[in-house]
């Protein structure tokens, strides 16, 4: 997803706000002005990182007790969740749509440096899919009714439990479906990674694999090879939020992707308010 210049200018305004360096500010805004037309937000924040690092050195995680304390969160809610996906009329359905609204756990995208917790459990309540969200879910499940091997791309902290429940129940719904859930390669904003999926237990319903590179999406030509072995061979990819679209739309897969829009860039794409919860198919 190509970003525009008012991205530009907030992902330069962010590495403001963090450093008065000049030299440092001069790199990145060469990066900015020097991006080619498809870089994608998270491959550009990559760069950015590189170079912060070069100047800064390598700075430790500022994530690591807000991840714990938001899989902790959702962990203690699980057992009710799930007791409440299998009460509905589509245990699936209600799943898919509790694991897209764990994607409002968030400190990266939209300047979302502070998560209601209340407004967050309070979504859970009146959660459901819009006439179009219908859509791509008939299309959904018809296409996991032909398929063997599921790749979930996962997104945040927190979320990753809701992602368990929701591969619990598709596993259900689909007995030979054999479950791959690709996290982060390293510490990227509070995204989930390898350590994150096996403290939350996600490893009991699917294969964890690496993307190999710590970055905020999906970029393709920084992934491990088994992650692109993962991504070539599934038969259905579901990408979880905003920076995994940003850095797999329009690249020629068929892949289906849910989030909230929690950017003013995702807001125009979409023509919806903030937070509003998509659930898109891209063949």
């Amino acid at each position: 997803m190509r970003i525009n210049e008012s991205c530009a200018k907030c992902l330069y305004d962010r590495q403001k706000k963090s450093t008065d360096n000049e030299e440092y500010l001069a790199e990145i805004r060469k990066i900015l002005d020097e991006r080619e037309e498809n870089d994608c937000g998270p491959l550009l924040v990559h760069k950015f990182n590189q170079v912060r690092e070069r100047y800064f050195g390598k700075e430790p995680s500022k994530y690591g007790e807000i991840k714990k304390q938001y899989n902790d969160l959702v962990l203690s809610m699980e057992r009710e969740l799930e007791a409440k996906a299998e009460a509905s009329e589509d245990p699936l359905m209600t799943s898919l749509l509790y694991a897209r609204l764990g994607n409002y756990i968030d400190f990266g995208a939209g300047g979302m440096h502070h998560v209601d917790r209340q407004e967050f459990i309070s979504q859970f309540d009146d959660a459901t899919f819009s006439e179009s969200d219908m859509k791509t879910y008939d299309s959904f499940t018809a296409e996991c009714a032909k398929a063997e091997r599921f790749l979930l791309i996962a997104d945040n902290c927190g979320e990753i439990v809701l992602d368990k429940v929701f591969l619990r129940q598709l596993k259900k719904r689909f007995p030979k479906i054999s479950a791959e859930i690709m996290v982060r390669g390293g510490d990227a904003v509070n995204d989930a990674t390898a350590e994150d999926a096996l403290y939350v237990g996600a490893n009991s319903v699917a294969r964890v694999i690496s993307s190999g590179s710590a970055v905020t999406g999906t970029v393709e030509d920084l992934l491990s090879q088994e992650a692109l072995e993962a991504l070539d061979s599934a038969d259905v990819i579901l990408a979880k939020g905003q920076g995994n679209y940003e850095s797999l739309s329009k690249n020629g897969r068929h892949i289906f992707y849910t989030f909230l829009c929690k950017c003013d860039l995702f807001v125009a794409r979409f023509g919806v308010p903030r937070l509003t919860g998509m659930f898109v198919e891209e063949k």
